[in-house]
Formats: structure tokens, C-alpha cells, sequence
């Protein structure tokens, strides 16, 4: 982070501190800044130690934590979204700090972390509304488990009350995109999926980790939906086969099943896959196809690139109530298959 930055932050986060003037003169302020974000970073490292050794914490943010799984280079991307509640009387200003250690006893021993951050965030809303702040990170698959310690700043004054503050343990399996074999990332919930004009550059991904290629997933926490409402399933497919000249042939199907109880004696509609038991079939979508004559030439299987695969439903014409779409991706070069289910509920009007 530039002087530059770093006096901005200060402008912005720690009150009082441009009273000496140009900030591109007054080194003073500088120091200042500094020395003050070095306290406020040791207390959440601190906090976030006492949390790991089982020690009692604040609990003023209850900190919930989101993620996905996608396919990177190298490793596995880790899109994750952080929520939580404003309590009442909090600042408008807080500090957040997250690191990702392994498992592994000798990684935890060397304190070195497979990812680590402190930044600022904005409480812009009242007490009582959720916030959310979304950010990635790329690792090897494996065992992990993310520490997250979020604290607001003061606001200066030689009165100030004790900070309200928050921690959060998180437990991570990290799966292995690099097997070779046909694979999908996490199966997303979306308000939208938006076209971009322009990619995101590379190196701002951990701040928009949700762009896939020239695509933007807004993923939803939300599993309840009106009927007016349209669900959102979005996803990638990963290893598909391929032939010498570079053909491929996926499909994607998408059932949808209402959680019921039959009566004795009523008929289940027939359906592949057929309805599990405590279910009703409701209906399919077109199949989606990816194949060469549907994706261009100017896409490559043998480079990698993941397919973007979604649909949207409109729920208008659906009861409320509880039900699962089945998911089924067929490779029909290797005629291999996978399936993956997403259960949400339909709420009435």
C-alpha cells in the first residue's frame, strides 16, 4: 500500500490525524498512521490467537461465513462472502483481518498461512441490518481452517467505550479440481448473472472473485424464494473429454422435484432420474448441450477453460413449498456422469 493510500486510509479511518496539513509533506502524519494501524492490526492478530487456543472472545459481531469452490491456476479459488449484524452503537468505521492456516501441525508451527489480509470495511447501516463483504483466495486442495477477527475503530476521543468486536473459527475441505476427472464447481444461487464489457484484471479477483471470464455471478445467501421471484443456478463444468480433433459433447439436465408425501395408492409420474422417496416429480427444463457447433471455435477444450453452465426458472406457476432441483451432467464422449442437487423452498405470495 503506497504512502499515498496509507494517508487516505488514515483520512478515512482514524479521525484527527490530517490536522498537521499536506499530507505529502508532514511525514509526522505518516508515522502516526502507521504507528496507530500497527496496533489496531496487533490486537486482531491477538484476538484471532485467542480464538485458535480456545480462549473466550468478543461476540458483538456474530460473523458468518460462505464460500465456493472453483478451479484455479494452481490450486483451488475460494470465493468466500462474510456476514454479519451491525449491534446497536457501533462505529461506522471497523478493521477486518482473515487468514487461512492449514491443518498441517508443521504449518501451524512455522505461522505460515496459506492467506492473509487486514483491511478496512464501512458500517453504513443500522443496527440490526446485515452486512456482507465478499473476497477470495486460492489454494492447494486440502484441510484448512480460516480465523476471521473484525473490530471497530475508535472514534478518538479519550472517552471511548470498550470496542464491539467479533471472531469466527471456520472449518475448510478444499477439493482437487486437477484430478483429470469430470467435475463441477459449487452449485450457486444468483440474483443475476451480468454480461461485462471488459475482463477484471487478474490481480483484482481477490476483491471480485465472482467474475468468470466475461461473467459476473451476484450469488444469493438467500434459499427462500416468492413466486415471483426467478431462480438462478449457475455453475462450471470442469475435465471434459475430448477427441484428437478437439470434439466434446456435454449435457446438462435439470429436474425438479417437490418434497410430498404421496397418498397410498397414488401413481408417481414417471421421470430419470425418478423421484426420491418423500417426493414428487414437477417438471424438467430443455436440456442444455456443449458441443463445438454451441460454444464456437474459438473454444478450447484441451485448454482447460470451464464451461459456464446455468438456468433460470420462473416460479410463478409453483406451489409453496419445499423443493429440489436435480442436476445431471452427462459426458457423452466418456459417458460419464455426475449429479448435483439444490434445495430451496417456494414461499407464498
Amino acid at each position: 500500500m503506497s504512502g499515498l493510500r496509507l494517508a487516505l486510509f488514515a483520512a478515512l479511518f482514524i479521525p484527527g490525524l490530517l490536522e498537521t496539513g499536506d499530507l505529502h509533506r508532514d511525514h509526522r502524519v505518516q508515522a502516526r498512521f502507521d504507528d496507530a494501524l500497527r496496533r489496531e492490526s496487533d490486537a486482531l492478530v491477538e484476538m484471532a490467537d485467542d480464538a485458535v487456543r480456545g480462549r473466550a472472545v468478543p461476540t458483538d459481531f456474530v460473523l458468518e461465513w460462505r464460500n465456493d469452490f472453483f478451479k484455479a491456476q494452481p490450486g483451488t479459488f475460494v470465493p468466500f462472502t462474510i456476514s454479519f449484524t451491525a449491534p446497536p452503537g457501533v462505529s461506522d468505521r471497523a478493521l477486518l483481518y482473515i487468514r487461512v492456516e492449514s491443518r498441517s501441525i508443521s504449518a501451524r508451527a512455522a505461522r505460515t498461512f496459506a492467506y492473509e489480509t487486514i483491511f478496512p470495511i464501512r458500517i453504513d447501516r443500522g443496527a440490526g441490518e446485515r452486512l456482507s463483504v465478499t473476497r477470495g483466495f486460492a489454494v492447494p486442495a486440502g484441510r484448512y481452517r480460516a480465523v476471521l477477527a473484525l473490530r471497530e475503530l475508535a472514534d478518538g476521543g479519550s472517552s471511548d467505550p470498550p470496542r464491539k468486536a467479533g471472531v469466527l473459527l471456520q472449518d475448510l475441505t478444499v477439493p482437487d479440481f486437477w484430478t483429470g476427472e469430470l467435475a463441477t464447481s459449487t452449485i450457486m444461487l444468483a440474483n443475476d448473472v451480468e454480461r461485462l464489457d471488459r475482463p477484471v484484471p487478474t490481480d483484482e479477483l481477490d476483491e471480485d472473485p465472482y467474475v468468470v471470464g466475461s461473467s459476473r455471478i451476484h450469488v444469493t445467501r438467500d434459499r427462500t424464494f416468492a413466486r415471483n421471484r426467478e431462480l438462478i443456478v449457475a455453475f462450471l463444468i470442469y475435465n471434459p473429454s475430448f477427441a484428437p480433433d478437439k470434439n466434446f459433447d456435454l449435457q446438462v439436465d435439470y429436474h425438479l422435484y417437490r418434497k410430498e408425501a404421496r397418498e397410498k395408492g397414488d401413481q408417481a409420474i414417471a421421470a430419470n432420474p425418478p423421484a426420491r422417496s418423500g417426493e414428487r416429480y414437477v417438471t424438467r427444463t430443455t436440456p442444455q448441450r456443449f458441443n463445438p457447433s454451441m460454444m464456437g471455435p474459438q473454444y478450447d477444450p484441451s485448454a482447460g477453460t470451464p464451461l459456464l453452465a446455468g438456468q433460470g426458472i420462473l416460479l410463478s406457476g409453483f406451489e409453496p413449498g419445499e423443493y429440489r432441483l436435480g442436476i445431471t451432467v452427462t459426458d457423452l464422449l466418456s459417458r460419464k456422469t455426475l449429479t448435483r442437487d439444490v434445495i430451496f423452498t417456494v414461499a407464498g405470495s
